[in-house]
């Protein structure tokens, strides 16, 4: 924890405790996007994706499984790969969460993870040296049990910017986030076999879900976008889909 961060929850603790309070009673709870969680389509050269994580993942902003995240990197990934794509998803996980998730799958391999979780870390007390250390716990299991041979990090999105947000609640989890992030991008520039994607997710007016708090489609078009190249790129085909 920061300095400034542990100054403001002394000065600002009850306020940022009410605040939170006040935003997860009035924010709409939205449902995960309808549709297959798995699933084998197009042709070329096999390509095993796991897409993984919390709420985001899940696609909630999204109405079904073909306008969020997973469905949007998989339409675009098929257009050279055989993709066999596999949704691993939750409302609500935090990293624990999710490590707990993992334990309960039976190996299989991968050859791509997409992650995505962190949001709810932020919300909590998780201090950076736990949050950091939970990161490496998914990267080992992932690469190890799952033998995954690229993972694929989102980073987490611009809470400063979350219209859902009151202030200075904002400022104070925008703050966490973007300190996360800083912390995340240093650990995947350690690992191998790791990319962090540098997609820009900012809530611009009519692209976030009608929660103010989760990406709508056009949001997860752009960080699909992101995600398909960087896929892409690793496994030899260019953005243009070209050898």
């Amino acid at each position: 924890m920061s300095k400034t961060e542990a100054l403001t929850k002394i000065m600002l603790g009850p306020v940022l405790l009410m605040q939170g309070m006040y935003t997860r009673r009035v924010t709409p709870k939205l449902p995960e996007a309808e549709g297959e969680r798995q699933g084998l389509v197009g042709n070329g050269e096999a390509l095993r994706l796991l897409v993984l994580g919390d709420s985001a993942a899940a696609g909630v902003g999204a109405s079904t499984q073909a306008e969020a995240l997973s469905g949007q990197v998989v339409s675009r990934l098929a257009k050279d790969y055989q993709v066999g794509w596999t949704l691993w998803a939750r409302s609500g996980l935090d990293s624990q969460a999710l490590l707990e998730l993992l334990e309960q799958h039976a190996a299989q391999p991968f050859d791509v993870a997409l992650l995505s979780i962190g949001v709810n870390d932020v919300t909590s007390t998780i201090t950076d040296t736990q949050w950091i250390a939970r990161q490496q716990q998914l990267l080992d299991v992932l690469l190890d049990k799952f033998g995954v041979k690229l993972v694929v990090i989102s980073p987490l999105p611009p809470m400063h910017l979350f219209p859902a947000l009151p202030q200075p609640l904002r400022w104070y989890l925008g703050n966490r986030a973007a300190r996360f992030n800083a912390h995340l991008e240093r650990l995947a520039d350690r690992r191998d076999r790791c990319r962090m994607l540098t997609t820009h997710l900012a809530p611009v007016a009519g692209a976030m879900a009608r929660d103010g708090f989760h990406p709508g489609p056009a949001i997860y078009s752009v960080w699909a976008d992101d995600a398909a190249q960087v896929i892409a790129r690793q496994f030899g085909h260019t953005a243009s889909g070209t050898l």
